[in-house]
Formats: C-alpha cells, structure tokens, sequence
C-alpha cells in the first residue's frame, strides 16, 4: 500500500449549506458532504474508485488561488 497526497478544494454552497470538493484536474473526483470530516471521506472513498479504474487522469495542474480587483 502507498499513501498518496492529492491536493483538494473545498467550497460550501450557501443554497444547501453542504460543502462541495474536487480535486484539480481529477476527471471524476468530486463530492459533498454535510461536514468538512464528512467530505474528506468521501472524496477518499471516490479517489479510491478513481485509482481502482486505472491511473487517475490528471488534466491540469493546481497552481493556487489570489485576488483580483474589478472595479465596477
């Protein structure tokens, strides 16, 4: 067994207050939970099925986030 890192992002929708992750460039991996605990299990759960399919398809790199100002 290896333990793998993989690089997740984590965003709550305010319209169903659960919280929603992906992970970068990982066509599939993505999942919700009611809590951050709960999301990260889920995301293991599916980036598990995603190895099972084969080498997970990695599409792009994640670089980060910043801020960008628009004045309107």
């Amino acid at each position: 067994m290896k333990n793998l890192q993989f690089t997740i992002v984590i965003e709550k929708d305010p319209t169903t207050n659960l919280f929603i992750g992906y992970v970068p460039g990982m066509v599939g991996a993505h999942s919700q939970g009611e809590t951050i605990d709960e999301l990260k299990s889920n995301l293991k759960d599916v980036i598990g099925l995603c190895i099972q399919e084969g080498d997970p398809f990695i599409v792009g790199e994640y670089i980060g986030t910043d801020q960008l100002e628009v004045i309107i």
